[in-house]
């Protein structure tokens, strides 16, 4: 190691600190000498020398790290040195006399090192004459320990010099360390074997300590403790081998399986077969989905416009219609507004009065009677509509029959692919099972049924499910007629029929409610209800408790319906004076108008059982009866025509929704109808209307609403009409 002391060039000083060697004792005496004549001082003459033999070794550091005997003996000259001055000696003139001479005689033999090998006569003589002149010299002469100043070579020779030094000594210190790294290990090894061999001390039996009494008792105990926990450890080893044995005997039946069965390559034949059959069928049902897809809202838009087109027309009617009537009934001879519009008004006015003359000649040749003015729907098209929506329905019934037109029978016909999935049922129950196609099969089948119904309108030509080709082969396919029920739940492909109408005909029905249904409409209605009464009923749609596509649906009937009460009914409120003659225009459009309520009423309580009973009620009876109908009731003079009207409505009513009331009182949403009941009895029965009176306390006990019957009958001591009441 260098400590450095940087100063001016002219003044540096480098130290060294040597290390501790063991030296020959030749070479101790050569660095006691070669100390001394350092120390001494010297003249000028010997400092000149000492300056030409540091420039012949280049530096001061060099000769310390080339000649490492010169270190040793520079240590060991130290050492004695501080040992004599430790012990209190002071060396005598005639010692110092005696080294003197003992170093000029080593000299002049030359014992020593020379600092360079080819030029050591000449140093030998150059220090033999230095160390004669510098006996002369004073001691009061300072030595001179600045080096002189040195060439680039020299410091470019002395840096390289001491690079390689510090290297060696780092081997050393490295040598060092795992020397003393392997003493410790060497040590606690030593250290850990010393005391595994010690034994511990075996304890001394003390004769003094008592010993618990032992019996024949307390021996058999214990010995039958032992035999029970042997016993039982001996029962739970004798389970266990048991199930080891019947494991082997089913590994070894498993492996006679294996080894009996040698048509694995047929196997492997036939799942790969039908591999590719898959991947080909859907690869051909995602390509032609896009054209599904397009030809199915063609026909969907052309419906929705026909639709719209016919509920547009009926409304604009009735505005025209009550805007007219109003004026009319005002002392006004024409609306206020002329021209054009007067025109298209009459115009509009008269097409709307010649189609309800042919619908009259229409039911009048078929022998309808029941019937009144504003229960038909008006949904007749003119000749040019029809032929032009006959057109575009042709188009796209063209295009969609093309669709599959490239496509092989295998990968299209719905009968031959259930065909390759029923051979693999056959063959391969367990692997058929584990791939859940059961679950597949309704989503595969999904275009395919789509297309088939292209043309299907549930709104129109009521046609059973049962009747459609895709149905037929799909419940040939699952084949639950031919399962007894019991066994049905446990049928792999017993799911397939309901998932198919769950996920593909439900979505379908609801788009056309949503899109194309007139709740006015008692033809559409009665095919709607009927298909989802069949499909609820008949069809058991699937294990799940809930079914979204069903909820789906009904909260879009009930949609539909709530939208028609609140857009389609209108009954208007005139005079008396002006109802009275019943062939006036006010007496005509209202009458045509509360009839038209009464088939919407008719129409939503059709929904009964299949829709929930609190929503038909609420929308029924509450928001149309009790609003706009019982209105109208209320105006109309009690009579035949009241009368009728009132059986009417309550002929709409299920009868299953009074089966259950035993307190003799009737629905909470009958009792303004009741009572309006009852003041027509009151009112006929003061007018000695007999007949008319039974009439409508016959409808009081359809109701149920026997209380007001009886109270009715004891007020006015009808007792011969008691019996209607016990009926």
């Amino acid at each position: 190691e260098f400590f450095k002391i940087k100063k001016p060039a002219f003044n540096e000083v480098t130290f060294r600190i040597q290390k501790k060697e063991s030296l020959l004792p030749e070479q101790t005496e050569t660095a006691e000498s070669k100390k001394t004549c350092q120390l001494e001082p010297r003249t000028g003459k010997t400092k000149g020398t000492c300056e030409e033999g540091e420039e012949d070794e280049e530096s001061y550091s060099s000769f310390s790290e080339d000649n490492n005997s010169s270190d040793s003996e520079n240590e060991s000259s130290g050492l004695q040195r501080r040992k004599d001055l430790s012990l209190g000696n002071i060396p005598s003139t005639a010692c110092i006399e005696a080294a003197r001479r003992r170093r000029h005689l080593a000299r002049t033999q030359a014992d020593y090192l020379p600092l360079n090998v080819s030029d050591s006569h000449q140093v030998s003589q150059r220090t033999v004459s230095s160390d004669l002149e510098s006996e002369d010299e004073s001691d009061t002469k300072n030595l001179n320990f600045v080096p002189k100043m040195r060439t680039l070579r020299q410091r470019m020779t002395e840096h390289m010099v001491s690079e390689g030094d510090e290297s060696s000594e780092d081997e050393a210190q490295i040598k060092w360390e795992e020397q003393q790294i392997k003493k410790a290990v060497k040590l606690s090894q030593e250290t850990y074997d010393a005391a595994s061999l010690r034994k511990p001390a075996k304890p001394k039996f003390d004769p003094s300590v008592s010993l618990p009494p032992v019996n024949l008792e307390i021996v058999k105990k214990r010995l039958t403790e032992r035999i029970t926990s042997l016993q039982d450890v001996h029962r739970v080893h004798q389970r266990e081998f048991e199930k080891y044995m019947e494991d082997i005997e089913s590994s070894k039946m498993a492996v006679q399986e294996l080894e009996k069965s040698s048509d694995a390559a047929v196997n492997y034949k036939f799942y790969r077969a039908m591999k590719i059959y898959v991947e080909n069928l859907i690869n051909c049902l995602n390509e032609k989905l896009k054209y599904i897809n397009d030809v199915e809202l063609a026909v969907h838009l052309l419906l929705q416009q026909q639709a719209m087109r016919v509920l547009k027309r009926r409304q604009d009617e009735l505005k025209k219609e009550s805007s007219y009537i109003h004026h009319m009934s005002s002392g006004e001879d024409k609306p206020t507004n002329g021209g054009l519009e007067d025109d298209e008004e009459t115009q509009l006015l008269e097409m709307c009065e010649r189609r309800r003359t042919c619908r009259r000649e229409v039911r009048e040749s078929s022998g309808e009677a029941d019937h009144h003015e504003g229960m038909s729907s008006d949904d007749e098209l003119t000749p040019a509509e029809v032929t032009e929506f006959q057109k575009n329905k042709d188009n796209v019934l063209e295009d969609s029959r093309k669709i599959f037109e490239d496509v092989h029978a295998d990968f299209c016909d719905i009968r031959k692919i259930l065909l390759k999935f029923q051979e693999w049922k056959e063959k391969f129950p367990d692997s058929y099972c584990d791939a859940y196609i059961s679950f597949c099969l309704p989503k595969l089948l999904n275009p395919l049924i789509r297309v088939q119904l292209i043309s299907w309108n549930p709104l129109e030509n009521f046609m059973e499910l049962e009747e459609m080709p895709w149905f037929r082969a799909i419940e040939e396919f699952s084949g639950v007629k031919n399962v007894s029920e019991p066994k049905r739940d446990d049928h792999p492909d017993g799911e397939v029929l309901p998932r198919v109408i769950e996920k593909t005909i439900l979505p379908k029905i609801t788009v056309f409610v949503k899109n194309v249904w007139d709740p006015l409409s008692t033809s559409q209605t009665k095919n709607l209800v009927q298909l989802c009464s069949n499909i609820f009923e008949k069809q058991v749609l699937s294990k799940s408790e809930r079914s979204q596509a069903k909820e789906d649906l009904m909260n879009m009937v009930v949609l539909r319906m709530k939208k028609s009460v609140e857009e389609d009914v209108f009954i208007p409120l005139y005079p008396k004076s002006s109802v009275e003659d019943k062939s006036s225009l006010c007496s005509k459009f209202q009458e045509r108008r509360f009839w038209s309520a009464v088939k919407l009423l008719s129409n939503i309580l059709l929904w009964d059982g299949i829709a929930q009973e609190d929503t038909v009620r609420d929308l029924g009876l509450s928001k149309l009866l009790n609003r706009y109908l019982l209105l109208n009731l209320l105006n109309t003079p009690p009579g035949p025509d009241n009368i009728e009207k009132c059986s009417k409505v309550v002929a709409c009513l299920p009868e299953r929704w009074f089966q259950d009331l035993t307190s003799g009182s009737t629905l909470p949403e009958l009792r303004n109808f009741c009572q309006h009941l009852l003041q027509c009895a009151r009112t006929l029965h003061k007018n000695n209307h007999s007949n008319e009176t039974e009439e409508v306390l016959l409808l009081l006990v359809r109701v149920k609403a026997l209380q007001v019957a009886e109270d009715f009958i004891e007020e006015y001591g009808l007792e011969h009409l008691k019996s209607l009441i016990e009926k």
